[in-house]
């Protein structure tokens, strides 16, 4: 746990002494969660209420264009919904009870695409994505569904982006905190080389995990699946926050692509996805490992490794 010092004086018979009190720190992390296009926070609320098990005060929210803003789904910015996430972290961070110093954001397909953005205007420590989606620095204040018709995003996500080129991934080449990186084997919408885009963009990144979620499709669409990639980022958020109140328990940087079975759950366009999680960059403990089947215990990918598969 946590602890706070402070320096005192005692006063004696014989005059002053020095002295430290040592107590509990009170301030406990804070965790953004931010859906994808399609989705809403009710796909988020049962992951925050585990994370927030964990010792985190966890907060989800409904993007503009969604839930019960829906009429504007044809009309709605990245702009505007960059402006929402931004509303949504300064709400957070305001809470009595958060540490303003260890803030997680976790986004999914667009979500992970606007944290990916929201790391370079506010402080983050924990950066979570599952299948974050790519888009032109282009058309920014243009509806956002118009980019699909204005933009060829299939061809732009097929390549690897150069970190300079778009706004996202220059954001993460100065993020200095943790990563966590997961990528669905069959996703149609969010393909293995827009994932490595982010990967290969992540240069000073304390450590980067990066899973992938066997048999997945980009929405995570079975039940299995879901419980596969809760179990991964709950058990990565579980690492950072234990080494955030403890310190770090291994300081290796991890080597290696992995794969773990996960599913689908489609973000960029109707259904809703979260952000793909596994274990922390030198963590040693795999996210799965309370699960009793071994084909869904993901284990600890290298960012390193990013040119393979």
């Amino acid at each position: 746990m946590a602890t706070h010092e402070e320096s005192i004086r005692i006063h004696t018979d014989g005059g002053v002494i020095a002295g430290t009190v040592v107590s509990p720190a009170t301030k406990l992390p804070g965790v953004l969660f931010v859906h994808g296009w399609g989705g809403s926070q009710q796909q988020y609320l049962a992951r925050a209420r585990e994370v927030a098990g964990l010792g985190c005060v966890c907060m989800t929210f409904d993007l503009t264009g969604h839930a019960g803003t829906a009429a504007q789904y044809e009309t709605v910015s990245r702009m505007r919904n960059l402006a929402d996430v931004l509303a949504a972290y300064d709400m957070l961070v305001r809470h009595p009870e958060v540490d303003r110093n260890a803030i997680a954001v976790v986004g999914s397909s667009y979500g992970g695409y606007l944290a990916a953005v929201l790391c370079e205007l506010r402080p983050v420590r924990w950066l979570a994505f599952r299948a974050p989606a790519l888009y032109m620095d282009s058309g920014w204040d243009s509806p956002k569904r118009q980019l699909h018709r204005d933009q060829d995003l299939v061809a732009y996500r097929r390549k690897v982006v150069p970190a300079d080129t778009n706004r996202a991934l220059r954001a993460c080449t100065n993020f200095k905190g943790d990563v966590l990186v997961v990528e669905s084997q069959h996703d149609n919408i969010v393909p293995h080389t827009a994932v490595l885009s982010y990967v290969d963009a992540c240069i000073q990144a304390s450590s980067i995990t990066y899973r992938v979620l066997k048999g997945a499709d980009h929405g995570l669409s079975t039940e299995d699946n879901q419980r596969a990639y809760g179990r991964l980022l709950v058990g990565w958020l579980r690492e950072m926050v234990t080494e955030a109140r403890t310190g770090p328990a291994v300081a290796a940087r991890p080597s290696a692509p992995s794969t773990t079975h996960a599913a689908p759950f489609p973000d960029d366009g109707l259904a809703p996805a979260d952000a793909g999680q596994s274990s922390p960059a030198g963590s040693a403990v795999p996210a799965g490992a309370d699960d009793d089947n071994n084909d869904n215990d993901p284990q600890v990918i290298a960012a390193q490794s990013r040119a393979a598969e």
